[in-house]
């Protein structure tokens, strides 16, 4: 087991990819506190994860909005007084935000998508950070995207805020480099969530007629699985990725269990990062 006796906060942890997370993280052998911001569906997932579980393991609920810093405060005191120890964070809670364009969505949608999947992250991660500093150990996971990879025409809140946590991720995993964390990213893949729910609930006129093929094309044919995804943030809250730090890992598309012999690699060059692109990548010698 993995993650035996480790302490784990997974946020977003009530339904779809967090709750996956979280029972592979409890078969795993770890200690848990989920958080969301519904209570009753959150204490529904406590209730199913601790009969997962064995006697011994710890599997809490915190309610909490991870925009808000008092309640991040909160979120993480809890966490370290009712765990053993606390090992791991995973910043999966998240939204897509408005869906339209840029210039006829509502404003205070785009802003507040911005403060729960950009800001949350960061915030958690600063709540965090003191503590696994002091223990020389912690690692953290940012549930990334689509979005960050490509542009998400109708989606610019959820496609910049995820572009923008996959760079924090690097930017923090240097800020924490040599001090024993360990700070990734991961895409999970086309998930059939809520999110997806939300995209044909809001129609082709919102999203866009190919967005909403694809996306209705997705739900017929189940999507990515869960589980995979769930794995992959396992593997990077267990001591194999040891090393392993400010990356963007793909679920479906990488062969994420084979880093560990690959670490040496991996750490001189950029892949799995964000970077630009000149023109010599794509054979034109435009400044000669």
């Amino acid at each position: 087991m993995t993650l035996q006796g480790r302490g784990i906060l997974i946020t977003g942890a009530n339904q779809g990819l967090g709750k996956a997370i979280a029972q592979a993280s409890v078969r795993e052998g770890a200690h848990v506190v989920l958080c969301a911001r519904g209570a009753a569906p959150l204490e529904a997932a406590r209730a199913e994860l601790s009969e997962l579980g064995s006697a011994e393991q710890k599997i809490l609920a915190e309610v909490a909005d991870v925009s808000h810093p008092e309640d991040v405060a909160r979120l993480v005191a809890s966490a370290l007084e009712g765990l053993p120890r606390l090992d791991g964070l995973v910043n999966n809670a998240g939204v897509y935000g408005p869906m339209g364009l840029t210039e006829e969505v509502d404003w205070a949608e785009w802003r507040r998508a911005i403060e729960i999947n950009l800001m949350g992250t960061v915030l958690l991660c600063r709540a965090v950070l003191p503590v696994f500093r002091a223990q020389a150990k912690g690692k953290i996971v940012n549930l990334s995207g689509g979005g960050a990879t490509a542009p998400l025409p109708r989606f610019s809140a959820y496609a910049a805020s995820k572009a923008a946590v996959v760079r924090f991720t690097e930017t923090l995993a240097e800020e924490t480099r040599g001090s024993g964390i360990d700070v990734n990213a991961v895409a999970p893949g086309p998930l059939n969530t809520r999110l997806l729910d939300q995209v044909l609930a809001a129609g082709p006129e919102r999203v866009g007629q190919a967005f909403y093929e694809r996306s209705l094309k997705q739900k017929q044919q189940a999507g990515a699985c869960l589980e995979k995804a769930a794995q992959l943030c396992t593997f990077l809250l267990s001591d194999a990725s040891d090393g392993i730090t400010g990356r963007l890992i793909s679920a479906v598309w990488d062969r994420w269990p084979s880093l560990p012999t690959r670490i040496a690699e991996l750490s001189q060059t950029d892949i799995y990062t964000l970077r630009r692109i000149v023109p010599e990548d794509r054979g034109f010698a435009w400044d000669e």
